[in-house]
């Protein structure tokens, strides 16, 4: 009798050892999974460049997702199964047919508790330093592992490419860029990021995705030199101007020959002006061509990011825009991407223009029609929709489905919009007010 009680304590207390060793280990799997996928990328490369080795080893890993899940739920899933059935088979030999319901209970309350909340509390709020501790065991595990875990992702891809599901474990790499862009507007929604900076960050992301035709001066609004014009009335107009830059036409606007910078005209006349003799018309032969600068020409499609490094490897700020017909759309500067990012830039000669947007008394805001979208939206805070149009003018017609008359009213996206002012088939002032 003593000789089996002897055996039933020893039994009794080798089942309780494995038990605790396999929840441990349990936490182990359960903490590591949730650190390895909680850890920003981005912070651990940086603990790698400062000579983490541990984090090294973390970012390696987790490049492939899917075969580190499969091996960490293999192995957590195994020592949980292992530590229920040596529970039910301990708690039965003490308790009889009992002990299965009381094995269950005391195993859920001690996984739940000590191999699950307990471990991945401390790995979310310590994720790049539990990912770098457990990365170095855990690629051991997935060695181990691995011909099961390949054989099971066989399965499992299987399986869903019956139900027309395709996994593509590398899709994460694409979705870095929205990672970011969404992280920045939550910061912002919680206050840990101005509206400033999120508008200059959010501003740099996109211009991968935007075009010159979205922010370029329309045709309509380009200041131009006919270079038939006498050359007094070219100086005259080159220094009334407000900008440095002017495209020069003969004959028709849409025949461009050229663009002067004002610098290098009044060079070119005060030289003239210098050398002629007393007598001597210094104008007389005076040609703008010889003058103005090639002409750059870019495609509407042209993305922004692209368009500002052809602008940096050209040492150039000034490109003219066309469309695929080769008809001038526009233009487009250097100053114009810049604002993307930065906002409006001015100058000495711009700080007395009207501002686009200016709020009235009753809460409401008179807009140019010529205002884009996406510069109203950053302004306000608003989120007008930009998909079928450029501009705020282009919004109301594309909702109207025609050019509305002076004083129409209009109610969409959750604004009232007014028609305040028309030219021609233009619409020039909008008053709009957020109906909430």
């Amino acid at each position: 009798m003593d000789g089996a009680g002897t055996l039933l304590d020893t039994a009794f207390w080798i089942s309780a050892v494995a038990i605790l060793g396999l929840l441990v280990m349990s936490a182990f799997f359960s903490g590591s999974e949730t650190a390895l996928t909680a850890a920003s990328r981005g912070k651990l490369h940086a603990r790698a460049d400062k000579g983490s080795k541990g984090a090294e080893r973390a970012l390696k890993i987790t490049e492939d997702n899917e075969r580190l899940i499969g091996s960490v739920l293999l192995g957590n899933n195994l020592v949980n199964i292992l530590a229920a059935s040596l529970a039910t088979a301990m708690f039965t030999r003490l308790f009889g047919e009992s002990g299965v319901a009381l094995a269950t209970l005391v195993m859920t309350f001690l996984v739940l508790i000590f191999a699950e909340v307990l471990p991945k509390t401390y790995a979310i709020t310590n994720a790049e330093t539990a990912a770098s501790k457990v990365a170095v065991p855990i690629s051991v595990v997935i060695l181990v592992f691995s011909p099961v875990v390949s054989a099971v992702r066989a399965l499992v891809r299987g399986l869903l490419s019956i139900f027309g599901v395709k996994t593509d474990p590398d899709s994460h790499i694409l979705a870095v860029r929205d990672e970011i862009a969404g992280a920045i507007t939550l910061g912002h929604s919680e206050g840990a990021v101005e509206k400033e900076d999120r508008d200059r960050l959010l501003g740099a992301l996109d211009l991968g995705d935007r075009t010159v035709e979205e922010i370029m001066l329309h045709r309509s609004q380009i200041e131009m030199i006919d270079a038939e014009s006498p050359p007094v009335d070219i100086l005259e107009q080159c220094l009334r101007s407000a900008y440095t830059r002017l495209p020069v036409f003969r004959g028709e606007s849409e025949n461009i020959i050229g663009v002067v910078h004002a610098k290098d005209l009044l060079r070119s006349m005060y030289a003239r002006t210098r050398d002629a003799a007393p007598d001597e018309d210094p104008f007389a032969d005076f040609n703008i061509a010889e003058v103005a600068m090639k002409p750059y020409f870019v495609p509407e499609t042209t993305t922004l990011d692209d368009q500002m490094r052809q602008f940096l490897r050209r040492h150039t700020h000034f490109a003219l825009v066309v469309d695929e017909y080769g008809s001038l759309e526009g233009l487009i500067t250097l100053e114009d991407i810049l604002e993307e990012i930065v906002g409006e830039i001015t100058d000495e000669f711009d700080v007395d223009a009207e501002h686009p947007v200016r709020q009235t008394d009753d809460g409401s805001y008179l807009v140019d029609g010529a205002m884009t979208i996406r510069d109203l939206n950053r302004a306000n805070d608003w989120n007008l929709p930009d998909d079928e149009a450029n501009t705020i003018a282009g919004l109301v017609i594309h909702e109207a489905q025609t050019i509305p008359n002076q004083g129409q009213v209009f109610s969409f996206h959750g604004f009232r919009i007014e028609v305040v002012a028309r030219k021609d088939n233009r619409i020039t002032r909008l008053n709009i007010r957020p109906l909430s």
